[in-house]
C-alpha cells in the first residue's frame, strides 16, 4: 500500500510539473511590404475646340497654285503684315490661325484691307477662300477699277450667289454676272479676278463665271458699309472665313474673249 501511494504521488508531481510548461509564443509575423503609394494618372490634355480642330484641318490641305508666272505673294502665312482690320461696325475679329487669316464671324461684317501699294488696272488677283461657319458670302473681294471699285461676291444672299457688285448701279443679284453655285462649308475655293481696260473675269476653281465688258459703264461698290473695302479689301458677311495664298500679278490684256454680243 506504500508503494501505491508513492507511485501516484509520483504521478501528480509530474503531471503537476508538465502543466507549468508554457507554450512559447509564436514568433511575430513579418510585416507585409509596404504598399507603393497609387500615382494619380495624368491628365490628358483638354481636347481642342472643334473650331480649332477644323482650320488645323483645313490648314493641312494642299494649296493649288494659280496657273502663269509672275505672281507676288500678299501674305506670307505667318503674319498680318500689309492687310489691317476694316472698320467695320459690329465686326468680328481678324486672326492668324494655323498659317491662316481667320475672319471671325461679324455682325455683320468683318474683313480685312490692303494698306500696301497695288495696282488700279491690269492685273490678277487670286487668293483661297473657306466658308467656316454661316451661310452668307465668304468672300467679298473689293478692288479697284481705274478710279472706281467694285466687289466680287463669292456665297452671298443666303449662301450661292455670285456677281459683281456693283454695274451700272445694279448690285450682284440684278446684273448680268448674276450666278448660282453650290458652296460647301470646310471646303477650299480658288478665287481670281482679272481686271483690265474693257473686262473684269473672274473664275471660282477652274470655272470662268465672270467675263463682263465695263467700257462706258458706271462701276462701283453697293452702297453701304462694304464701301470701306475700298480700294482693296476682303470681307465675309455674318460667316466665319479663312483666307490664304492670296497673290497678285500684272497683266496687260484680257484672258480670253468677250462675252457673245461684244
Amino acid at each position: 500500500m506504500h508503494g501505491h501511494f508513492v507511485g501516484a504521488l509520483a504521478f501528480l508531481l509530474i503531471a503537476g510539473c508538465a502543466s507549468d510548461v508554457r507554450t512559447a509564443p509564436p514568433p511575430p509575423a513579418a510585416p507585409s511590404p509596404a504598399t507603393p503609394p497609387k500615382v494619380a494618372p495624368a491628365p490628358e490634355p483638354a481636347p481642342e475646340p472643334a473650331f480649332a480642330q477644323v482650320l488645323k484641318a483645313a490648314a493641312a490641305k494642299p494649296a493649288v497654285a494659280p496657273d502663269g508666272e509672275g505672281w507676288q505673294a500678299m501674305f506670307d502665312g505667318s503674319s498680318l503684315k500689309g492687310w489691317r482690320p476694316t472698320e467695320f461696325a459690329g465686326r468680328g475679329e481678324v486672326e492668324l490661325v494655323s498659317g491662316l487669316i481667320l475672319l471671325n464671324m461679324g455682325d455683320p461684317f468683318t474683313g480685312i484691307n490692303w494698306t500696301n501699294e497695288f495696282p488700279k488696272m491690269n492685273y490678277e488677283i487670286a487668293l483661297e477662300a473657306m466658308r467656316v461657319m454661316g451661310t452668307d458670302f465668304f468672300c467679298g473681294l473689293t478692288v479697284p477699277v481705274g478710279t472706281n471699285c467694285c466687289s466680287l461676291v463669292v456665297g452671298g444672299w443666303g449662301g450661292s450667289l455670285v456677281g459683281i457688285s456693283s454695274l451700272d448701279s445694279l448690285d450682284a443679284s440684278e446684273n448680268e454676272t448674276t450666278k448660282y453655285c453650290e458652296f460647301e462649308r470646310q471646303r477650299w475655293y480658288r478665287i481670281r479676278v482679272r481686271v483690265t481696260e474693257s473686262r473684269i473675269e473672274a473664275w471660282i476653281d477652274d470655272d470662268k463665271l465672270i467675263n463682263c465688258v465695263t467700257t462706258g459703264r458706271k462701276i462701283s461698290v453697293r452702297p453701304g458699309e462694304i464701301e470701306l473695302s475700298q480700294p482693296l479689301g476682303i470681307c465675309a458677311w455674318q460667316t466665319a472665313a479663312a483666307l490664304r495664298e492670296i497673290k497678285y500679278r500684272r497683266v496687260t490684256a484680257p484672258a480670253g474673249p468677250p462675252p457673245k454680243g461684244f
